[in-house]
C-alpha cells in the first residue's frame, strides 16, 4: 500500500515547509497531520499540600523537560513561594536549562545540566550529594529514573506536578483516514485506544520513538512498523523518511 496521508501525533510546526516533514511531503507526495494526542492537567498547590510537598524545604530542583519547569513554576506561583536565588537547578540538557529564561535571570541562577540523558546529569548530582533534590514531574514518569536516583544515594522526593491525560480527539479526526500514525510516548498509545476503541491497524503502518512508546504499541496488540532512534535513524523524522523510502522503491517494483 502507497503511503499518501500520515497522522502525527505531536502539535504542528510553526512553518512546516522549514522542517523536514515539508521535505518529505515534497519528495514523496504525502500529506501530513499533526494532533496532540494528549494534554497535561495540573496538579494543584492543595493536592502537593496533601502530600506534604513544601518547596521551601528543597535546596534543588530537578527538571527532565519544559513541561517541568512551566509546572514548577507555576506551582511556586500558587504556594506564593519566593524563590532564592541560592535554589539550584538541575536539568536534562542545555535546552531545558535555557528554558529558565522564562522565569529567572539565568546569569544569577545556579543551574547545571546533563547531555540528554538521565545518567549524564545524575553524574552531576553526586557531585552535589548535599542537596534536597525535589523532582519534578507527571504522573507518568518512568520508575527507571526513581531506580537512578535511588542507586545515586540522592536525597530526593518525587513531586506529580502535572497528570497526563488523553486529549478528546472524537470529533476532530477521522482514524481511519490515515495509512501512518506516529506516536512518541506510551500516553499517545492509550489516547489512540480511548478515543478509537473500534480502531484496527490492518495495512495501516505505525512508528513509535524510544522504547517505552514501542512496547505500548506491542502490548496495546499492533504491530510496530518502524521505530526510532536506531543506528540509521537518530530521529524521527529520519525513521519516517527510511520507511517512505522502502515503501515507493516497493511500490516502483510493481
Amino acid at each position: 500500500m502507497k503511503i499518501k496521508s500520515i497522522l502525527v501525533s505531536q502539535p504542528q510546526p510553526a512553518d512546516i515547509s522549514k522542517t523536514p516533514y515539508g521535505d518529505m511531503a515534497k519528495k514523496y507526495g504525502v500529506n501530513f497531520t499533526f494532533e496532540k494526542f494528549i494534554k497535561l492537567d495540573d496538579v494543584s498547590a492543595t493536592e502537593l499540600r496533601q502530600e506534604h510537598i513544601k518547596l521551601p524545604e528543597y535546596t534543588a530542583i530537578i527538571l527532565t523537560s519544559r513541561n517541568a519547569v512551566d509546572h514548577f513554576f507555576r506551582v511556586a506561583k500558587e504556594m506564593r513561594y519566593a524563590i532564592p536565588e541560592t535554589l539550584k537547578y538541575f536539568c536534562i540538557n542545555e535546552s531545558t536549562a535555557l528554558y529558565l529564561q522564562r522565569y529567572v535571570q539565568y546569569r544569577k541562577r545556579k543551574v547545571f545540566y546533563g547531555n540528554q540523558t538521565l545518567t549524564d546529569l545524575i553524574d552531576i548530582m553526586k557531585k552535589h550529594k548535599d542537596e534536597k533534590y525535589l523532582y519534578c514531574c507527571s504522573d507518568i514518569s518512568s520508575d527507571s529514573t526513581i531506580d537512578l536516583l535511588t542507586a545515586a544515594k540522592l536525597d530526593f522526593t518525587k513531586a506529580v506536578m502535572f497528570r497526563t491525560v488523553s486529549a478528546d480527539l472524537k470529533d476532530t479526526i477521522k482514524i481511519d483516514d490515515y495509512d501512518m500514525l506516529v506516536f512518541f510516548s506510551p500516553a499517545g498509545i492509550q489516547s489512540l485506544k480511548d478515543n478509537f476503541p473500534e480502531f484496527k491497524q490492518d495495512e495501516v503502518a505505525i512508528g513509535g520513538f524510544g522504547d517505552t512508546t514501542c512496547q505500548a504499541i506491542t502490548s496495546a496488540g499492533f504491530e510496530l512498523s518502524f521505530r526510532a532512534p536506531t543506528a540509521t535513524a537518530h530521529s524521527m523524522t529520519m525513521a519516517i523518511e527510511e520507511y517512505l523510502a522502502a515503501d515507493a522503491k516497493k511500490n516502483k517494483k510493481k
